[in-house]
């Protein structure tokens, strides 16, 4: 008889099977081992299949919708609909785990009851120039989902991902708001947990196809003891650490985004970090060359 695993890890990806062996292998580098993990195709075309089933794990299934749906919301509600697991991790399929992280999360969520962990990530600048970190906000959604874990129950409560075509939200973040509008707990893990590699920062990220940023990275984490740390402190310290953003730059960064929202609301276009025009993802997709 089978066991069924605690934690259901979900990886949408499409047409990009280059950058699979890195994700997959943080995921299967994780200390907490109790998982399954679902990599779901959006209507891939390519060798995705063939490279998930190279790894040669038992707790990988591949899972390939009949066609593409043009956003990870639809592989990601076929990933709940097939989860056995009590706990729901997402993963972008360029994106990379810290080895801690399904254990910090875990823990977090069974010390405190809660429903939705959620943690810090460094989002990688193209070419690593520089990393910065995602300040993740409870109330406003303001997270990726590789830094997230939630208890499969309040996605079969409240219902899964919404296509970007139906809410003037992106899908994530109105998962998480209405989530948290529905009165799940949150609470936070005050670990790094995950590297993000936006595609959404990369032209034609999707017809290249690159791995090498994953490589370098998916490297450094194992060969580096304390990876965590050091990234941690390039969030704040000058420029003689290595990818370092000096609080001077922090500060200009952070009057941009403000200005930038100001803006935004008084057009009317956003009361929410996270939220677009209905437009604004057709135009991501094509700088990503999708």
């Amino acid at each position: 008889m089978l066991s069924v695993p605690r934690v259901t890890v979900i990886i949408a990806t499409y047409n990009w099977s280059g950058v699979l062996p890195y994700s997959i292998g943080s995921v299967l580098r994780q200390t907490f081992a109790d998982f399954e993990l679902l990599v779901v195709g959006d209507g891939c075309t390519d060798d995705s299949a063939e490279i998930v089933s190279a790894i040669g794990d038992p707790r990988i299934r591949w899972i390939n919708l009949p066609e593409n749906s043009r956003h990870q919301s639809g592989p990601n509600n076929e990933g709940l609909a097939q989860a056995g697991g009590e706990f729901i991790a997402y993963l972008g399929h360029d994106d990379l785990w810290l080895p801690h992280h399904l254990a910090a999360s875990i823990a977090a969520l069974d010390g405190t009851g809660a429903d939705f962990s959620y943690a810090l990530t460094a989002n990688v600048a193209p070419g690593g120039a520089f990393v910065w970190p995602t300040i993740p906000d409870a109330a406003t959604g303001a997270f990726a989902p590789l830094c997230i874990v939630h208890r499969k129950r309040m996605t079969d409560e409240i219902g899964g991902w919404r296509h970007y075509r139906e809410t003037k939200l992106t899908p994530d973040v109105e998962l998480w708001q209405r989530a948290h509008a529905a009165g799940y707990r949150f609470t936070f893990v005050p670990r790094l947990t995950g590297i993000k590699f936006a595609a959404g920062h990369r032209r034609d990220v999707y017809l290249t196809r690159p791995s090498h940023e994953q490589a370098l990275w998916s490297a450094r984490i194992e060969a580096e003891p304390d990876f965590e740390f050091a990234q941690m402190a390039n969030f704040i310290v000058g420029p003689a650490v290595p990818n370092g953003i000096p609080y001077r730059s922090l500060l200009r960064m952070l009057l941009r985004q403000t200005v930038a929202r100001l803006r935004k609301r008084r057009a009317g276009v956003a009361r929410w970090p996270g939220l677009r025009p209905r437009s604004s993802i057709d135009e991501v997709r094509r700088f990503k060359g999708l």
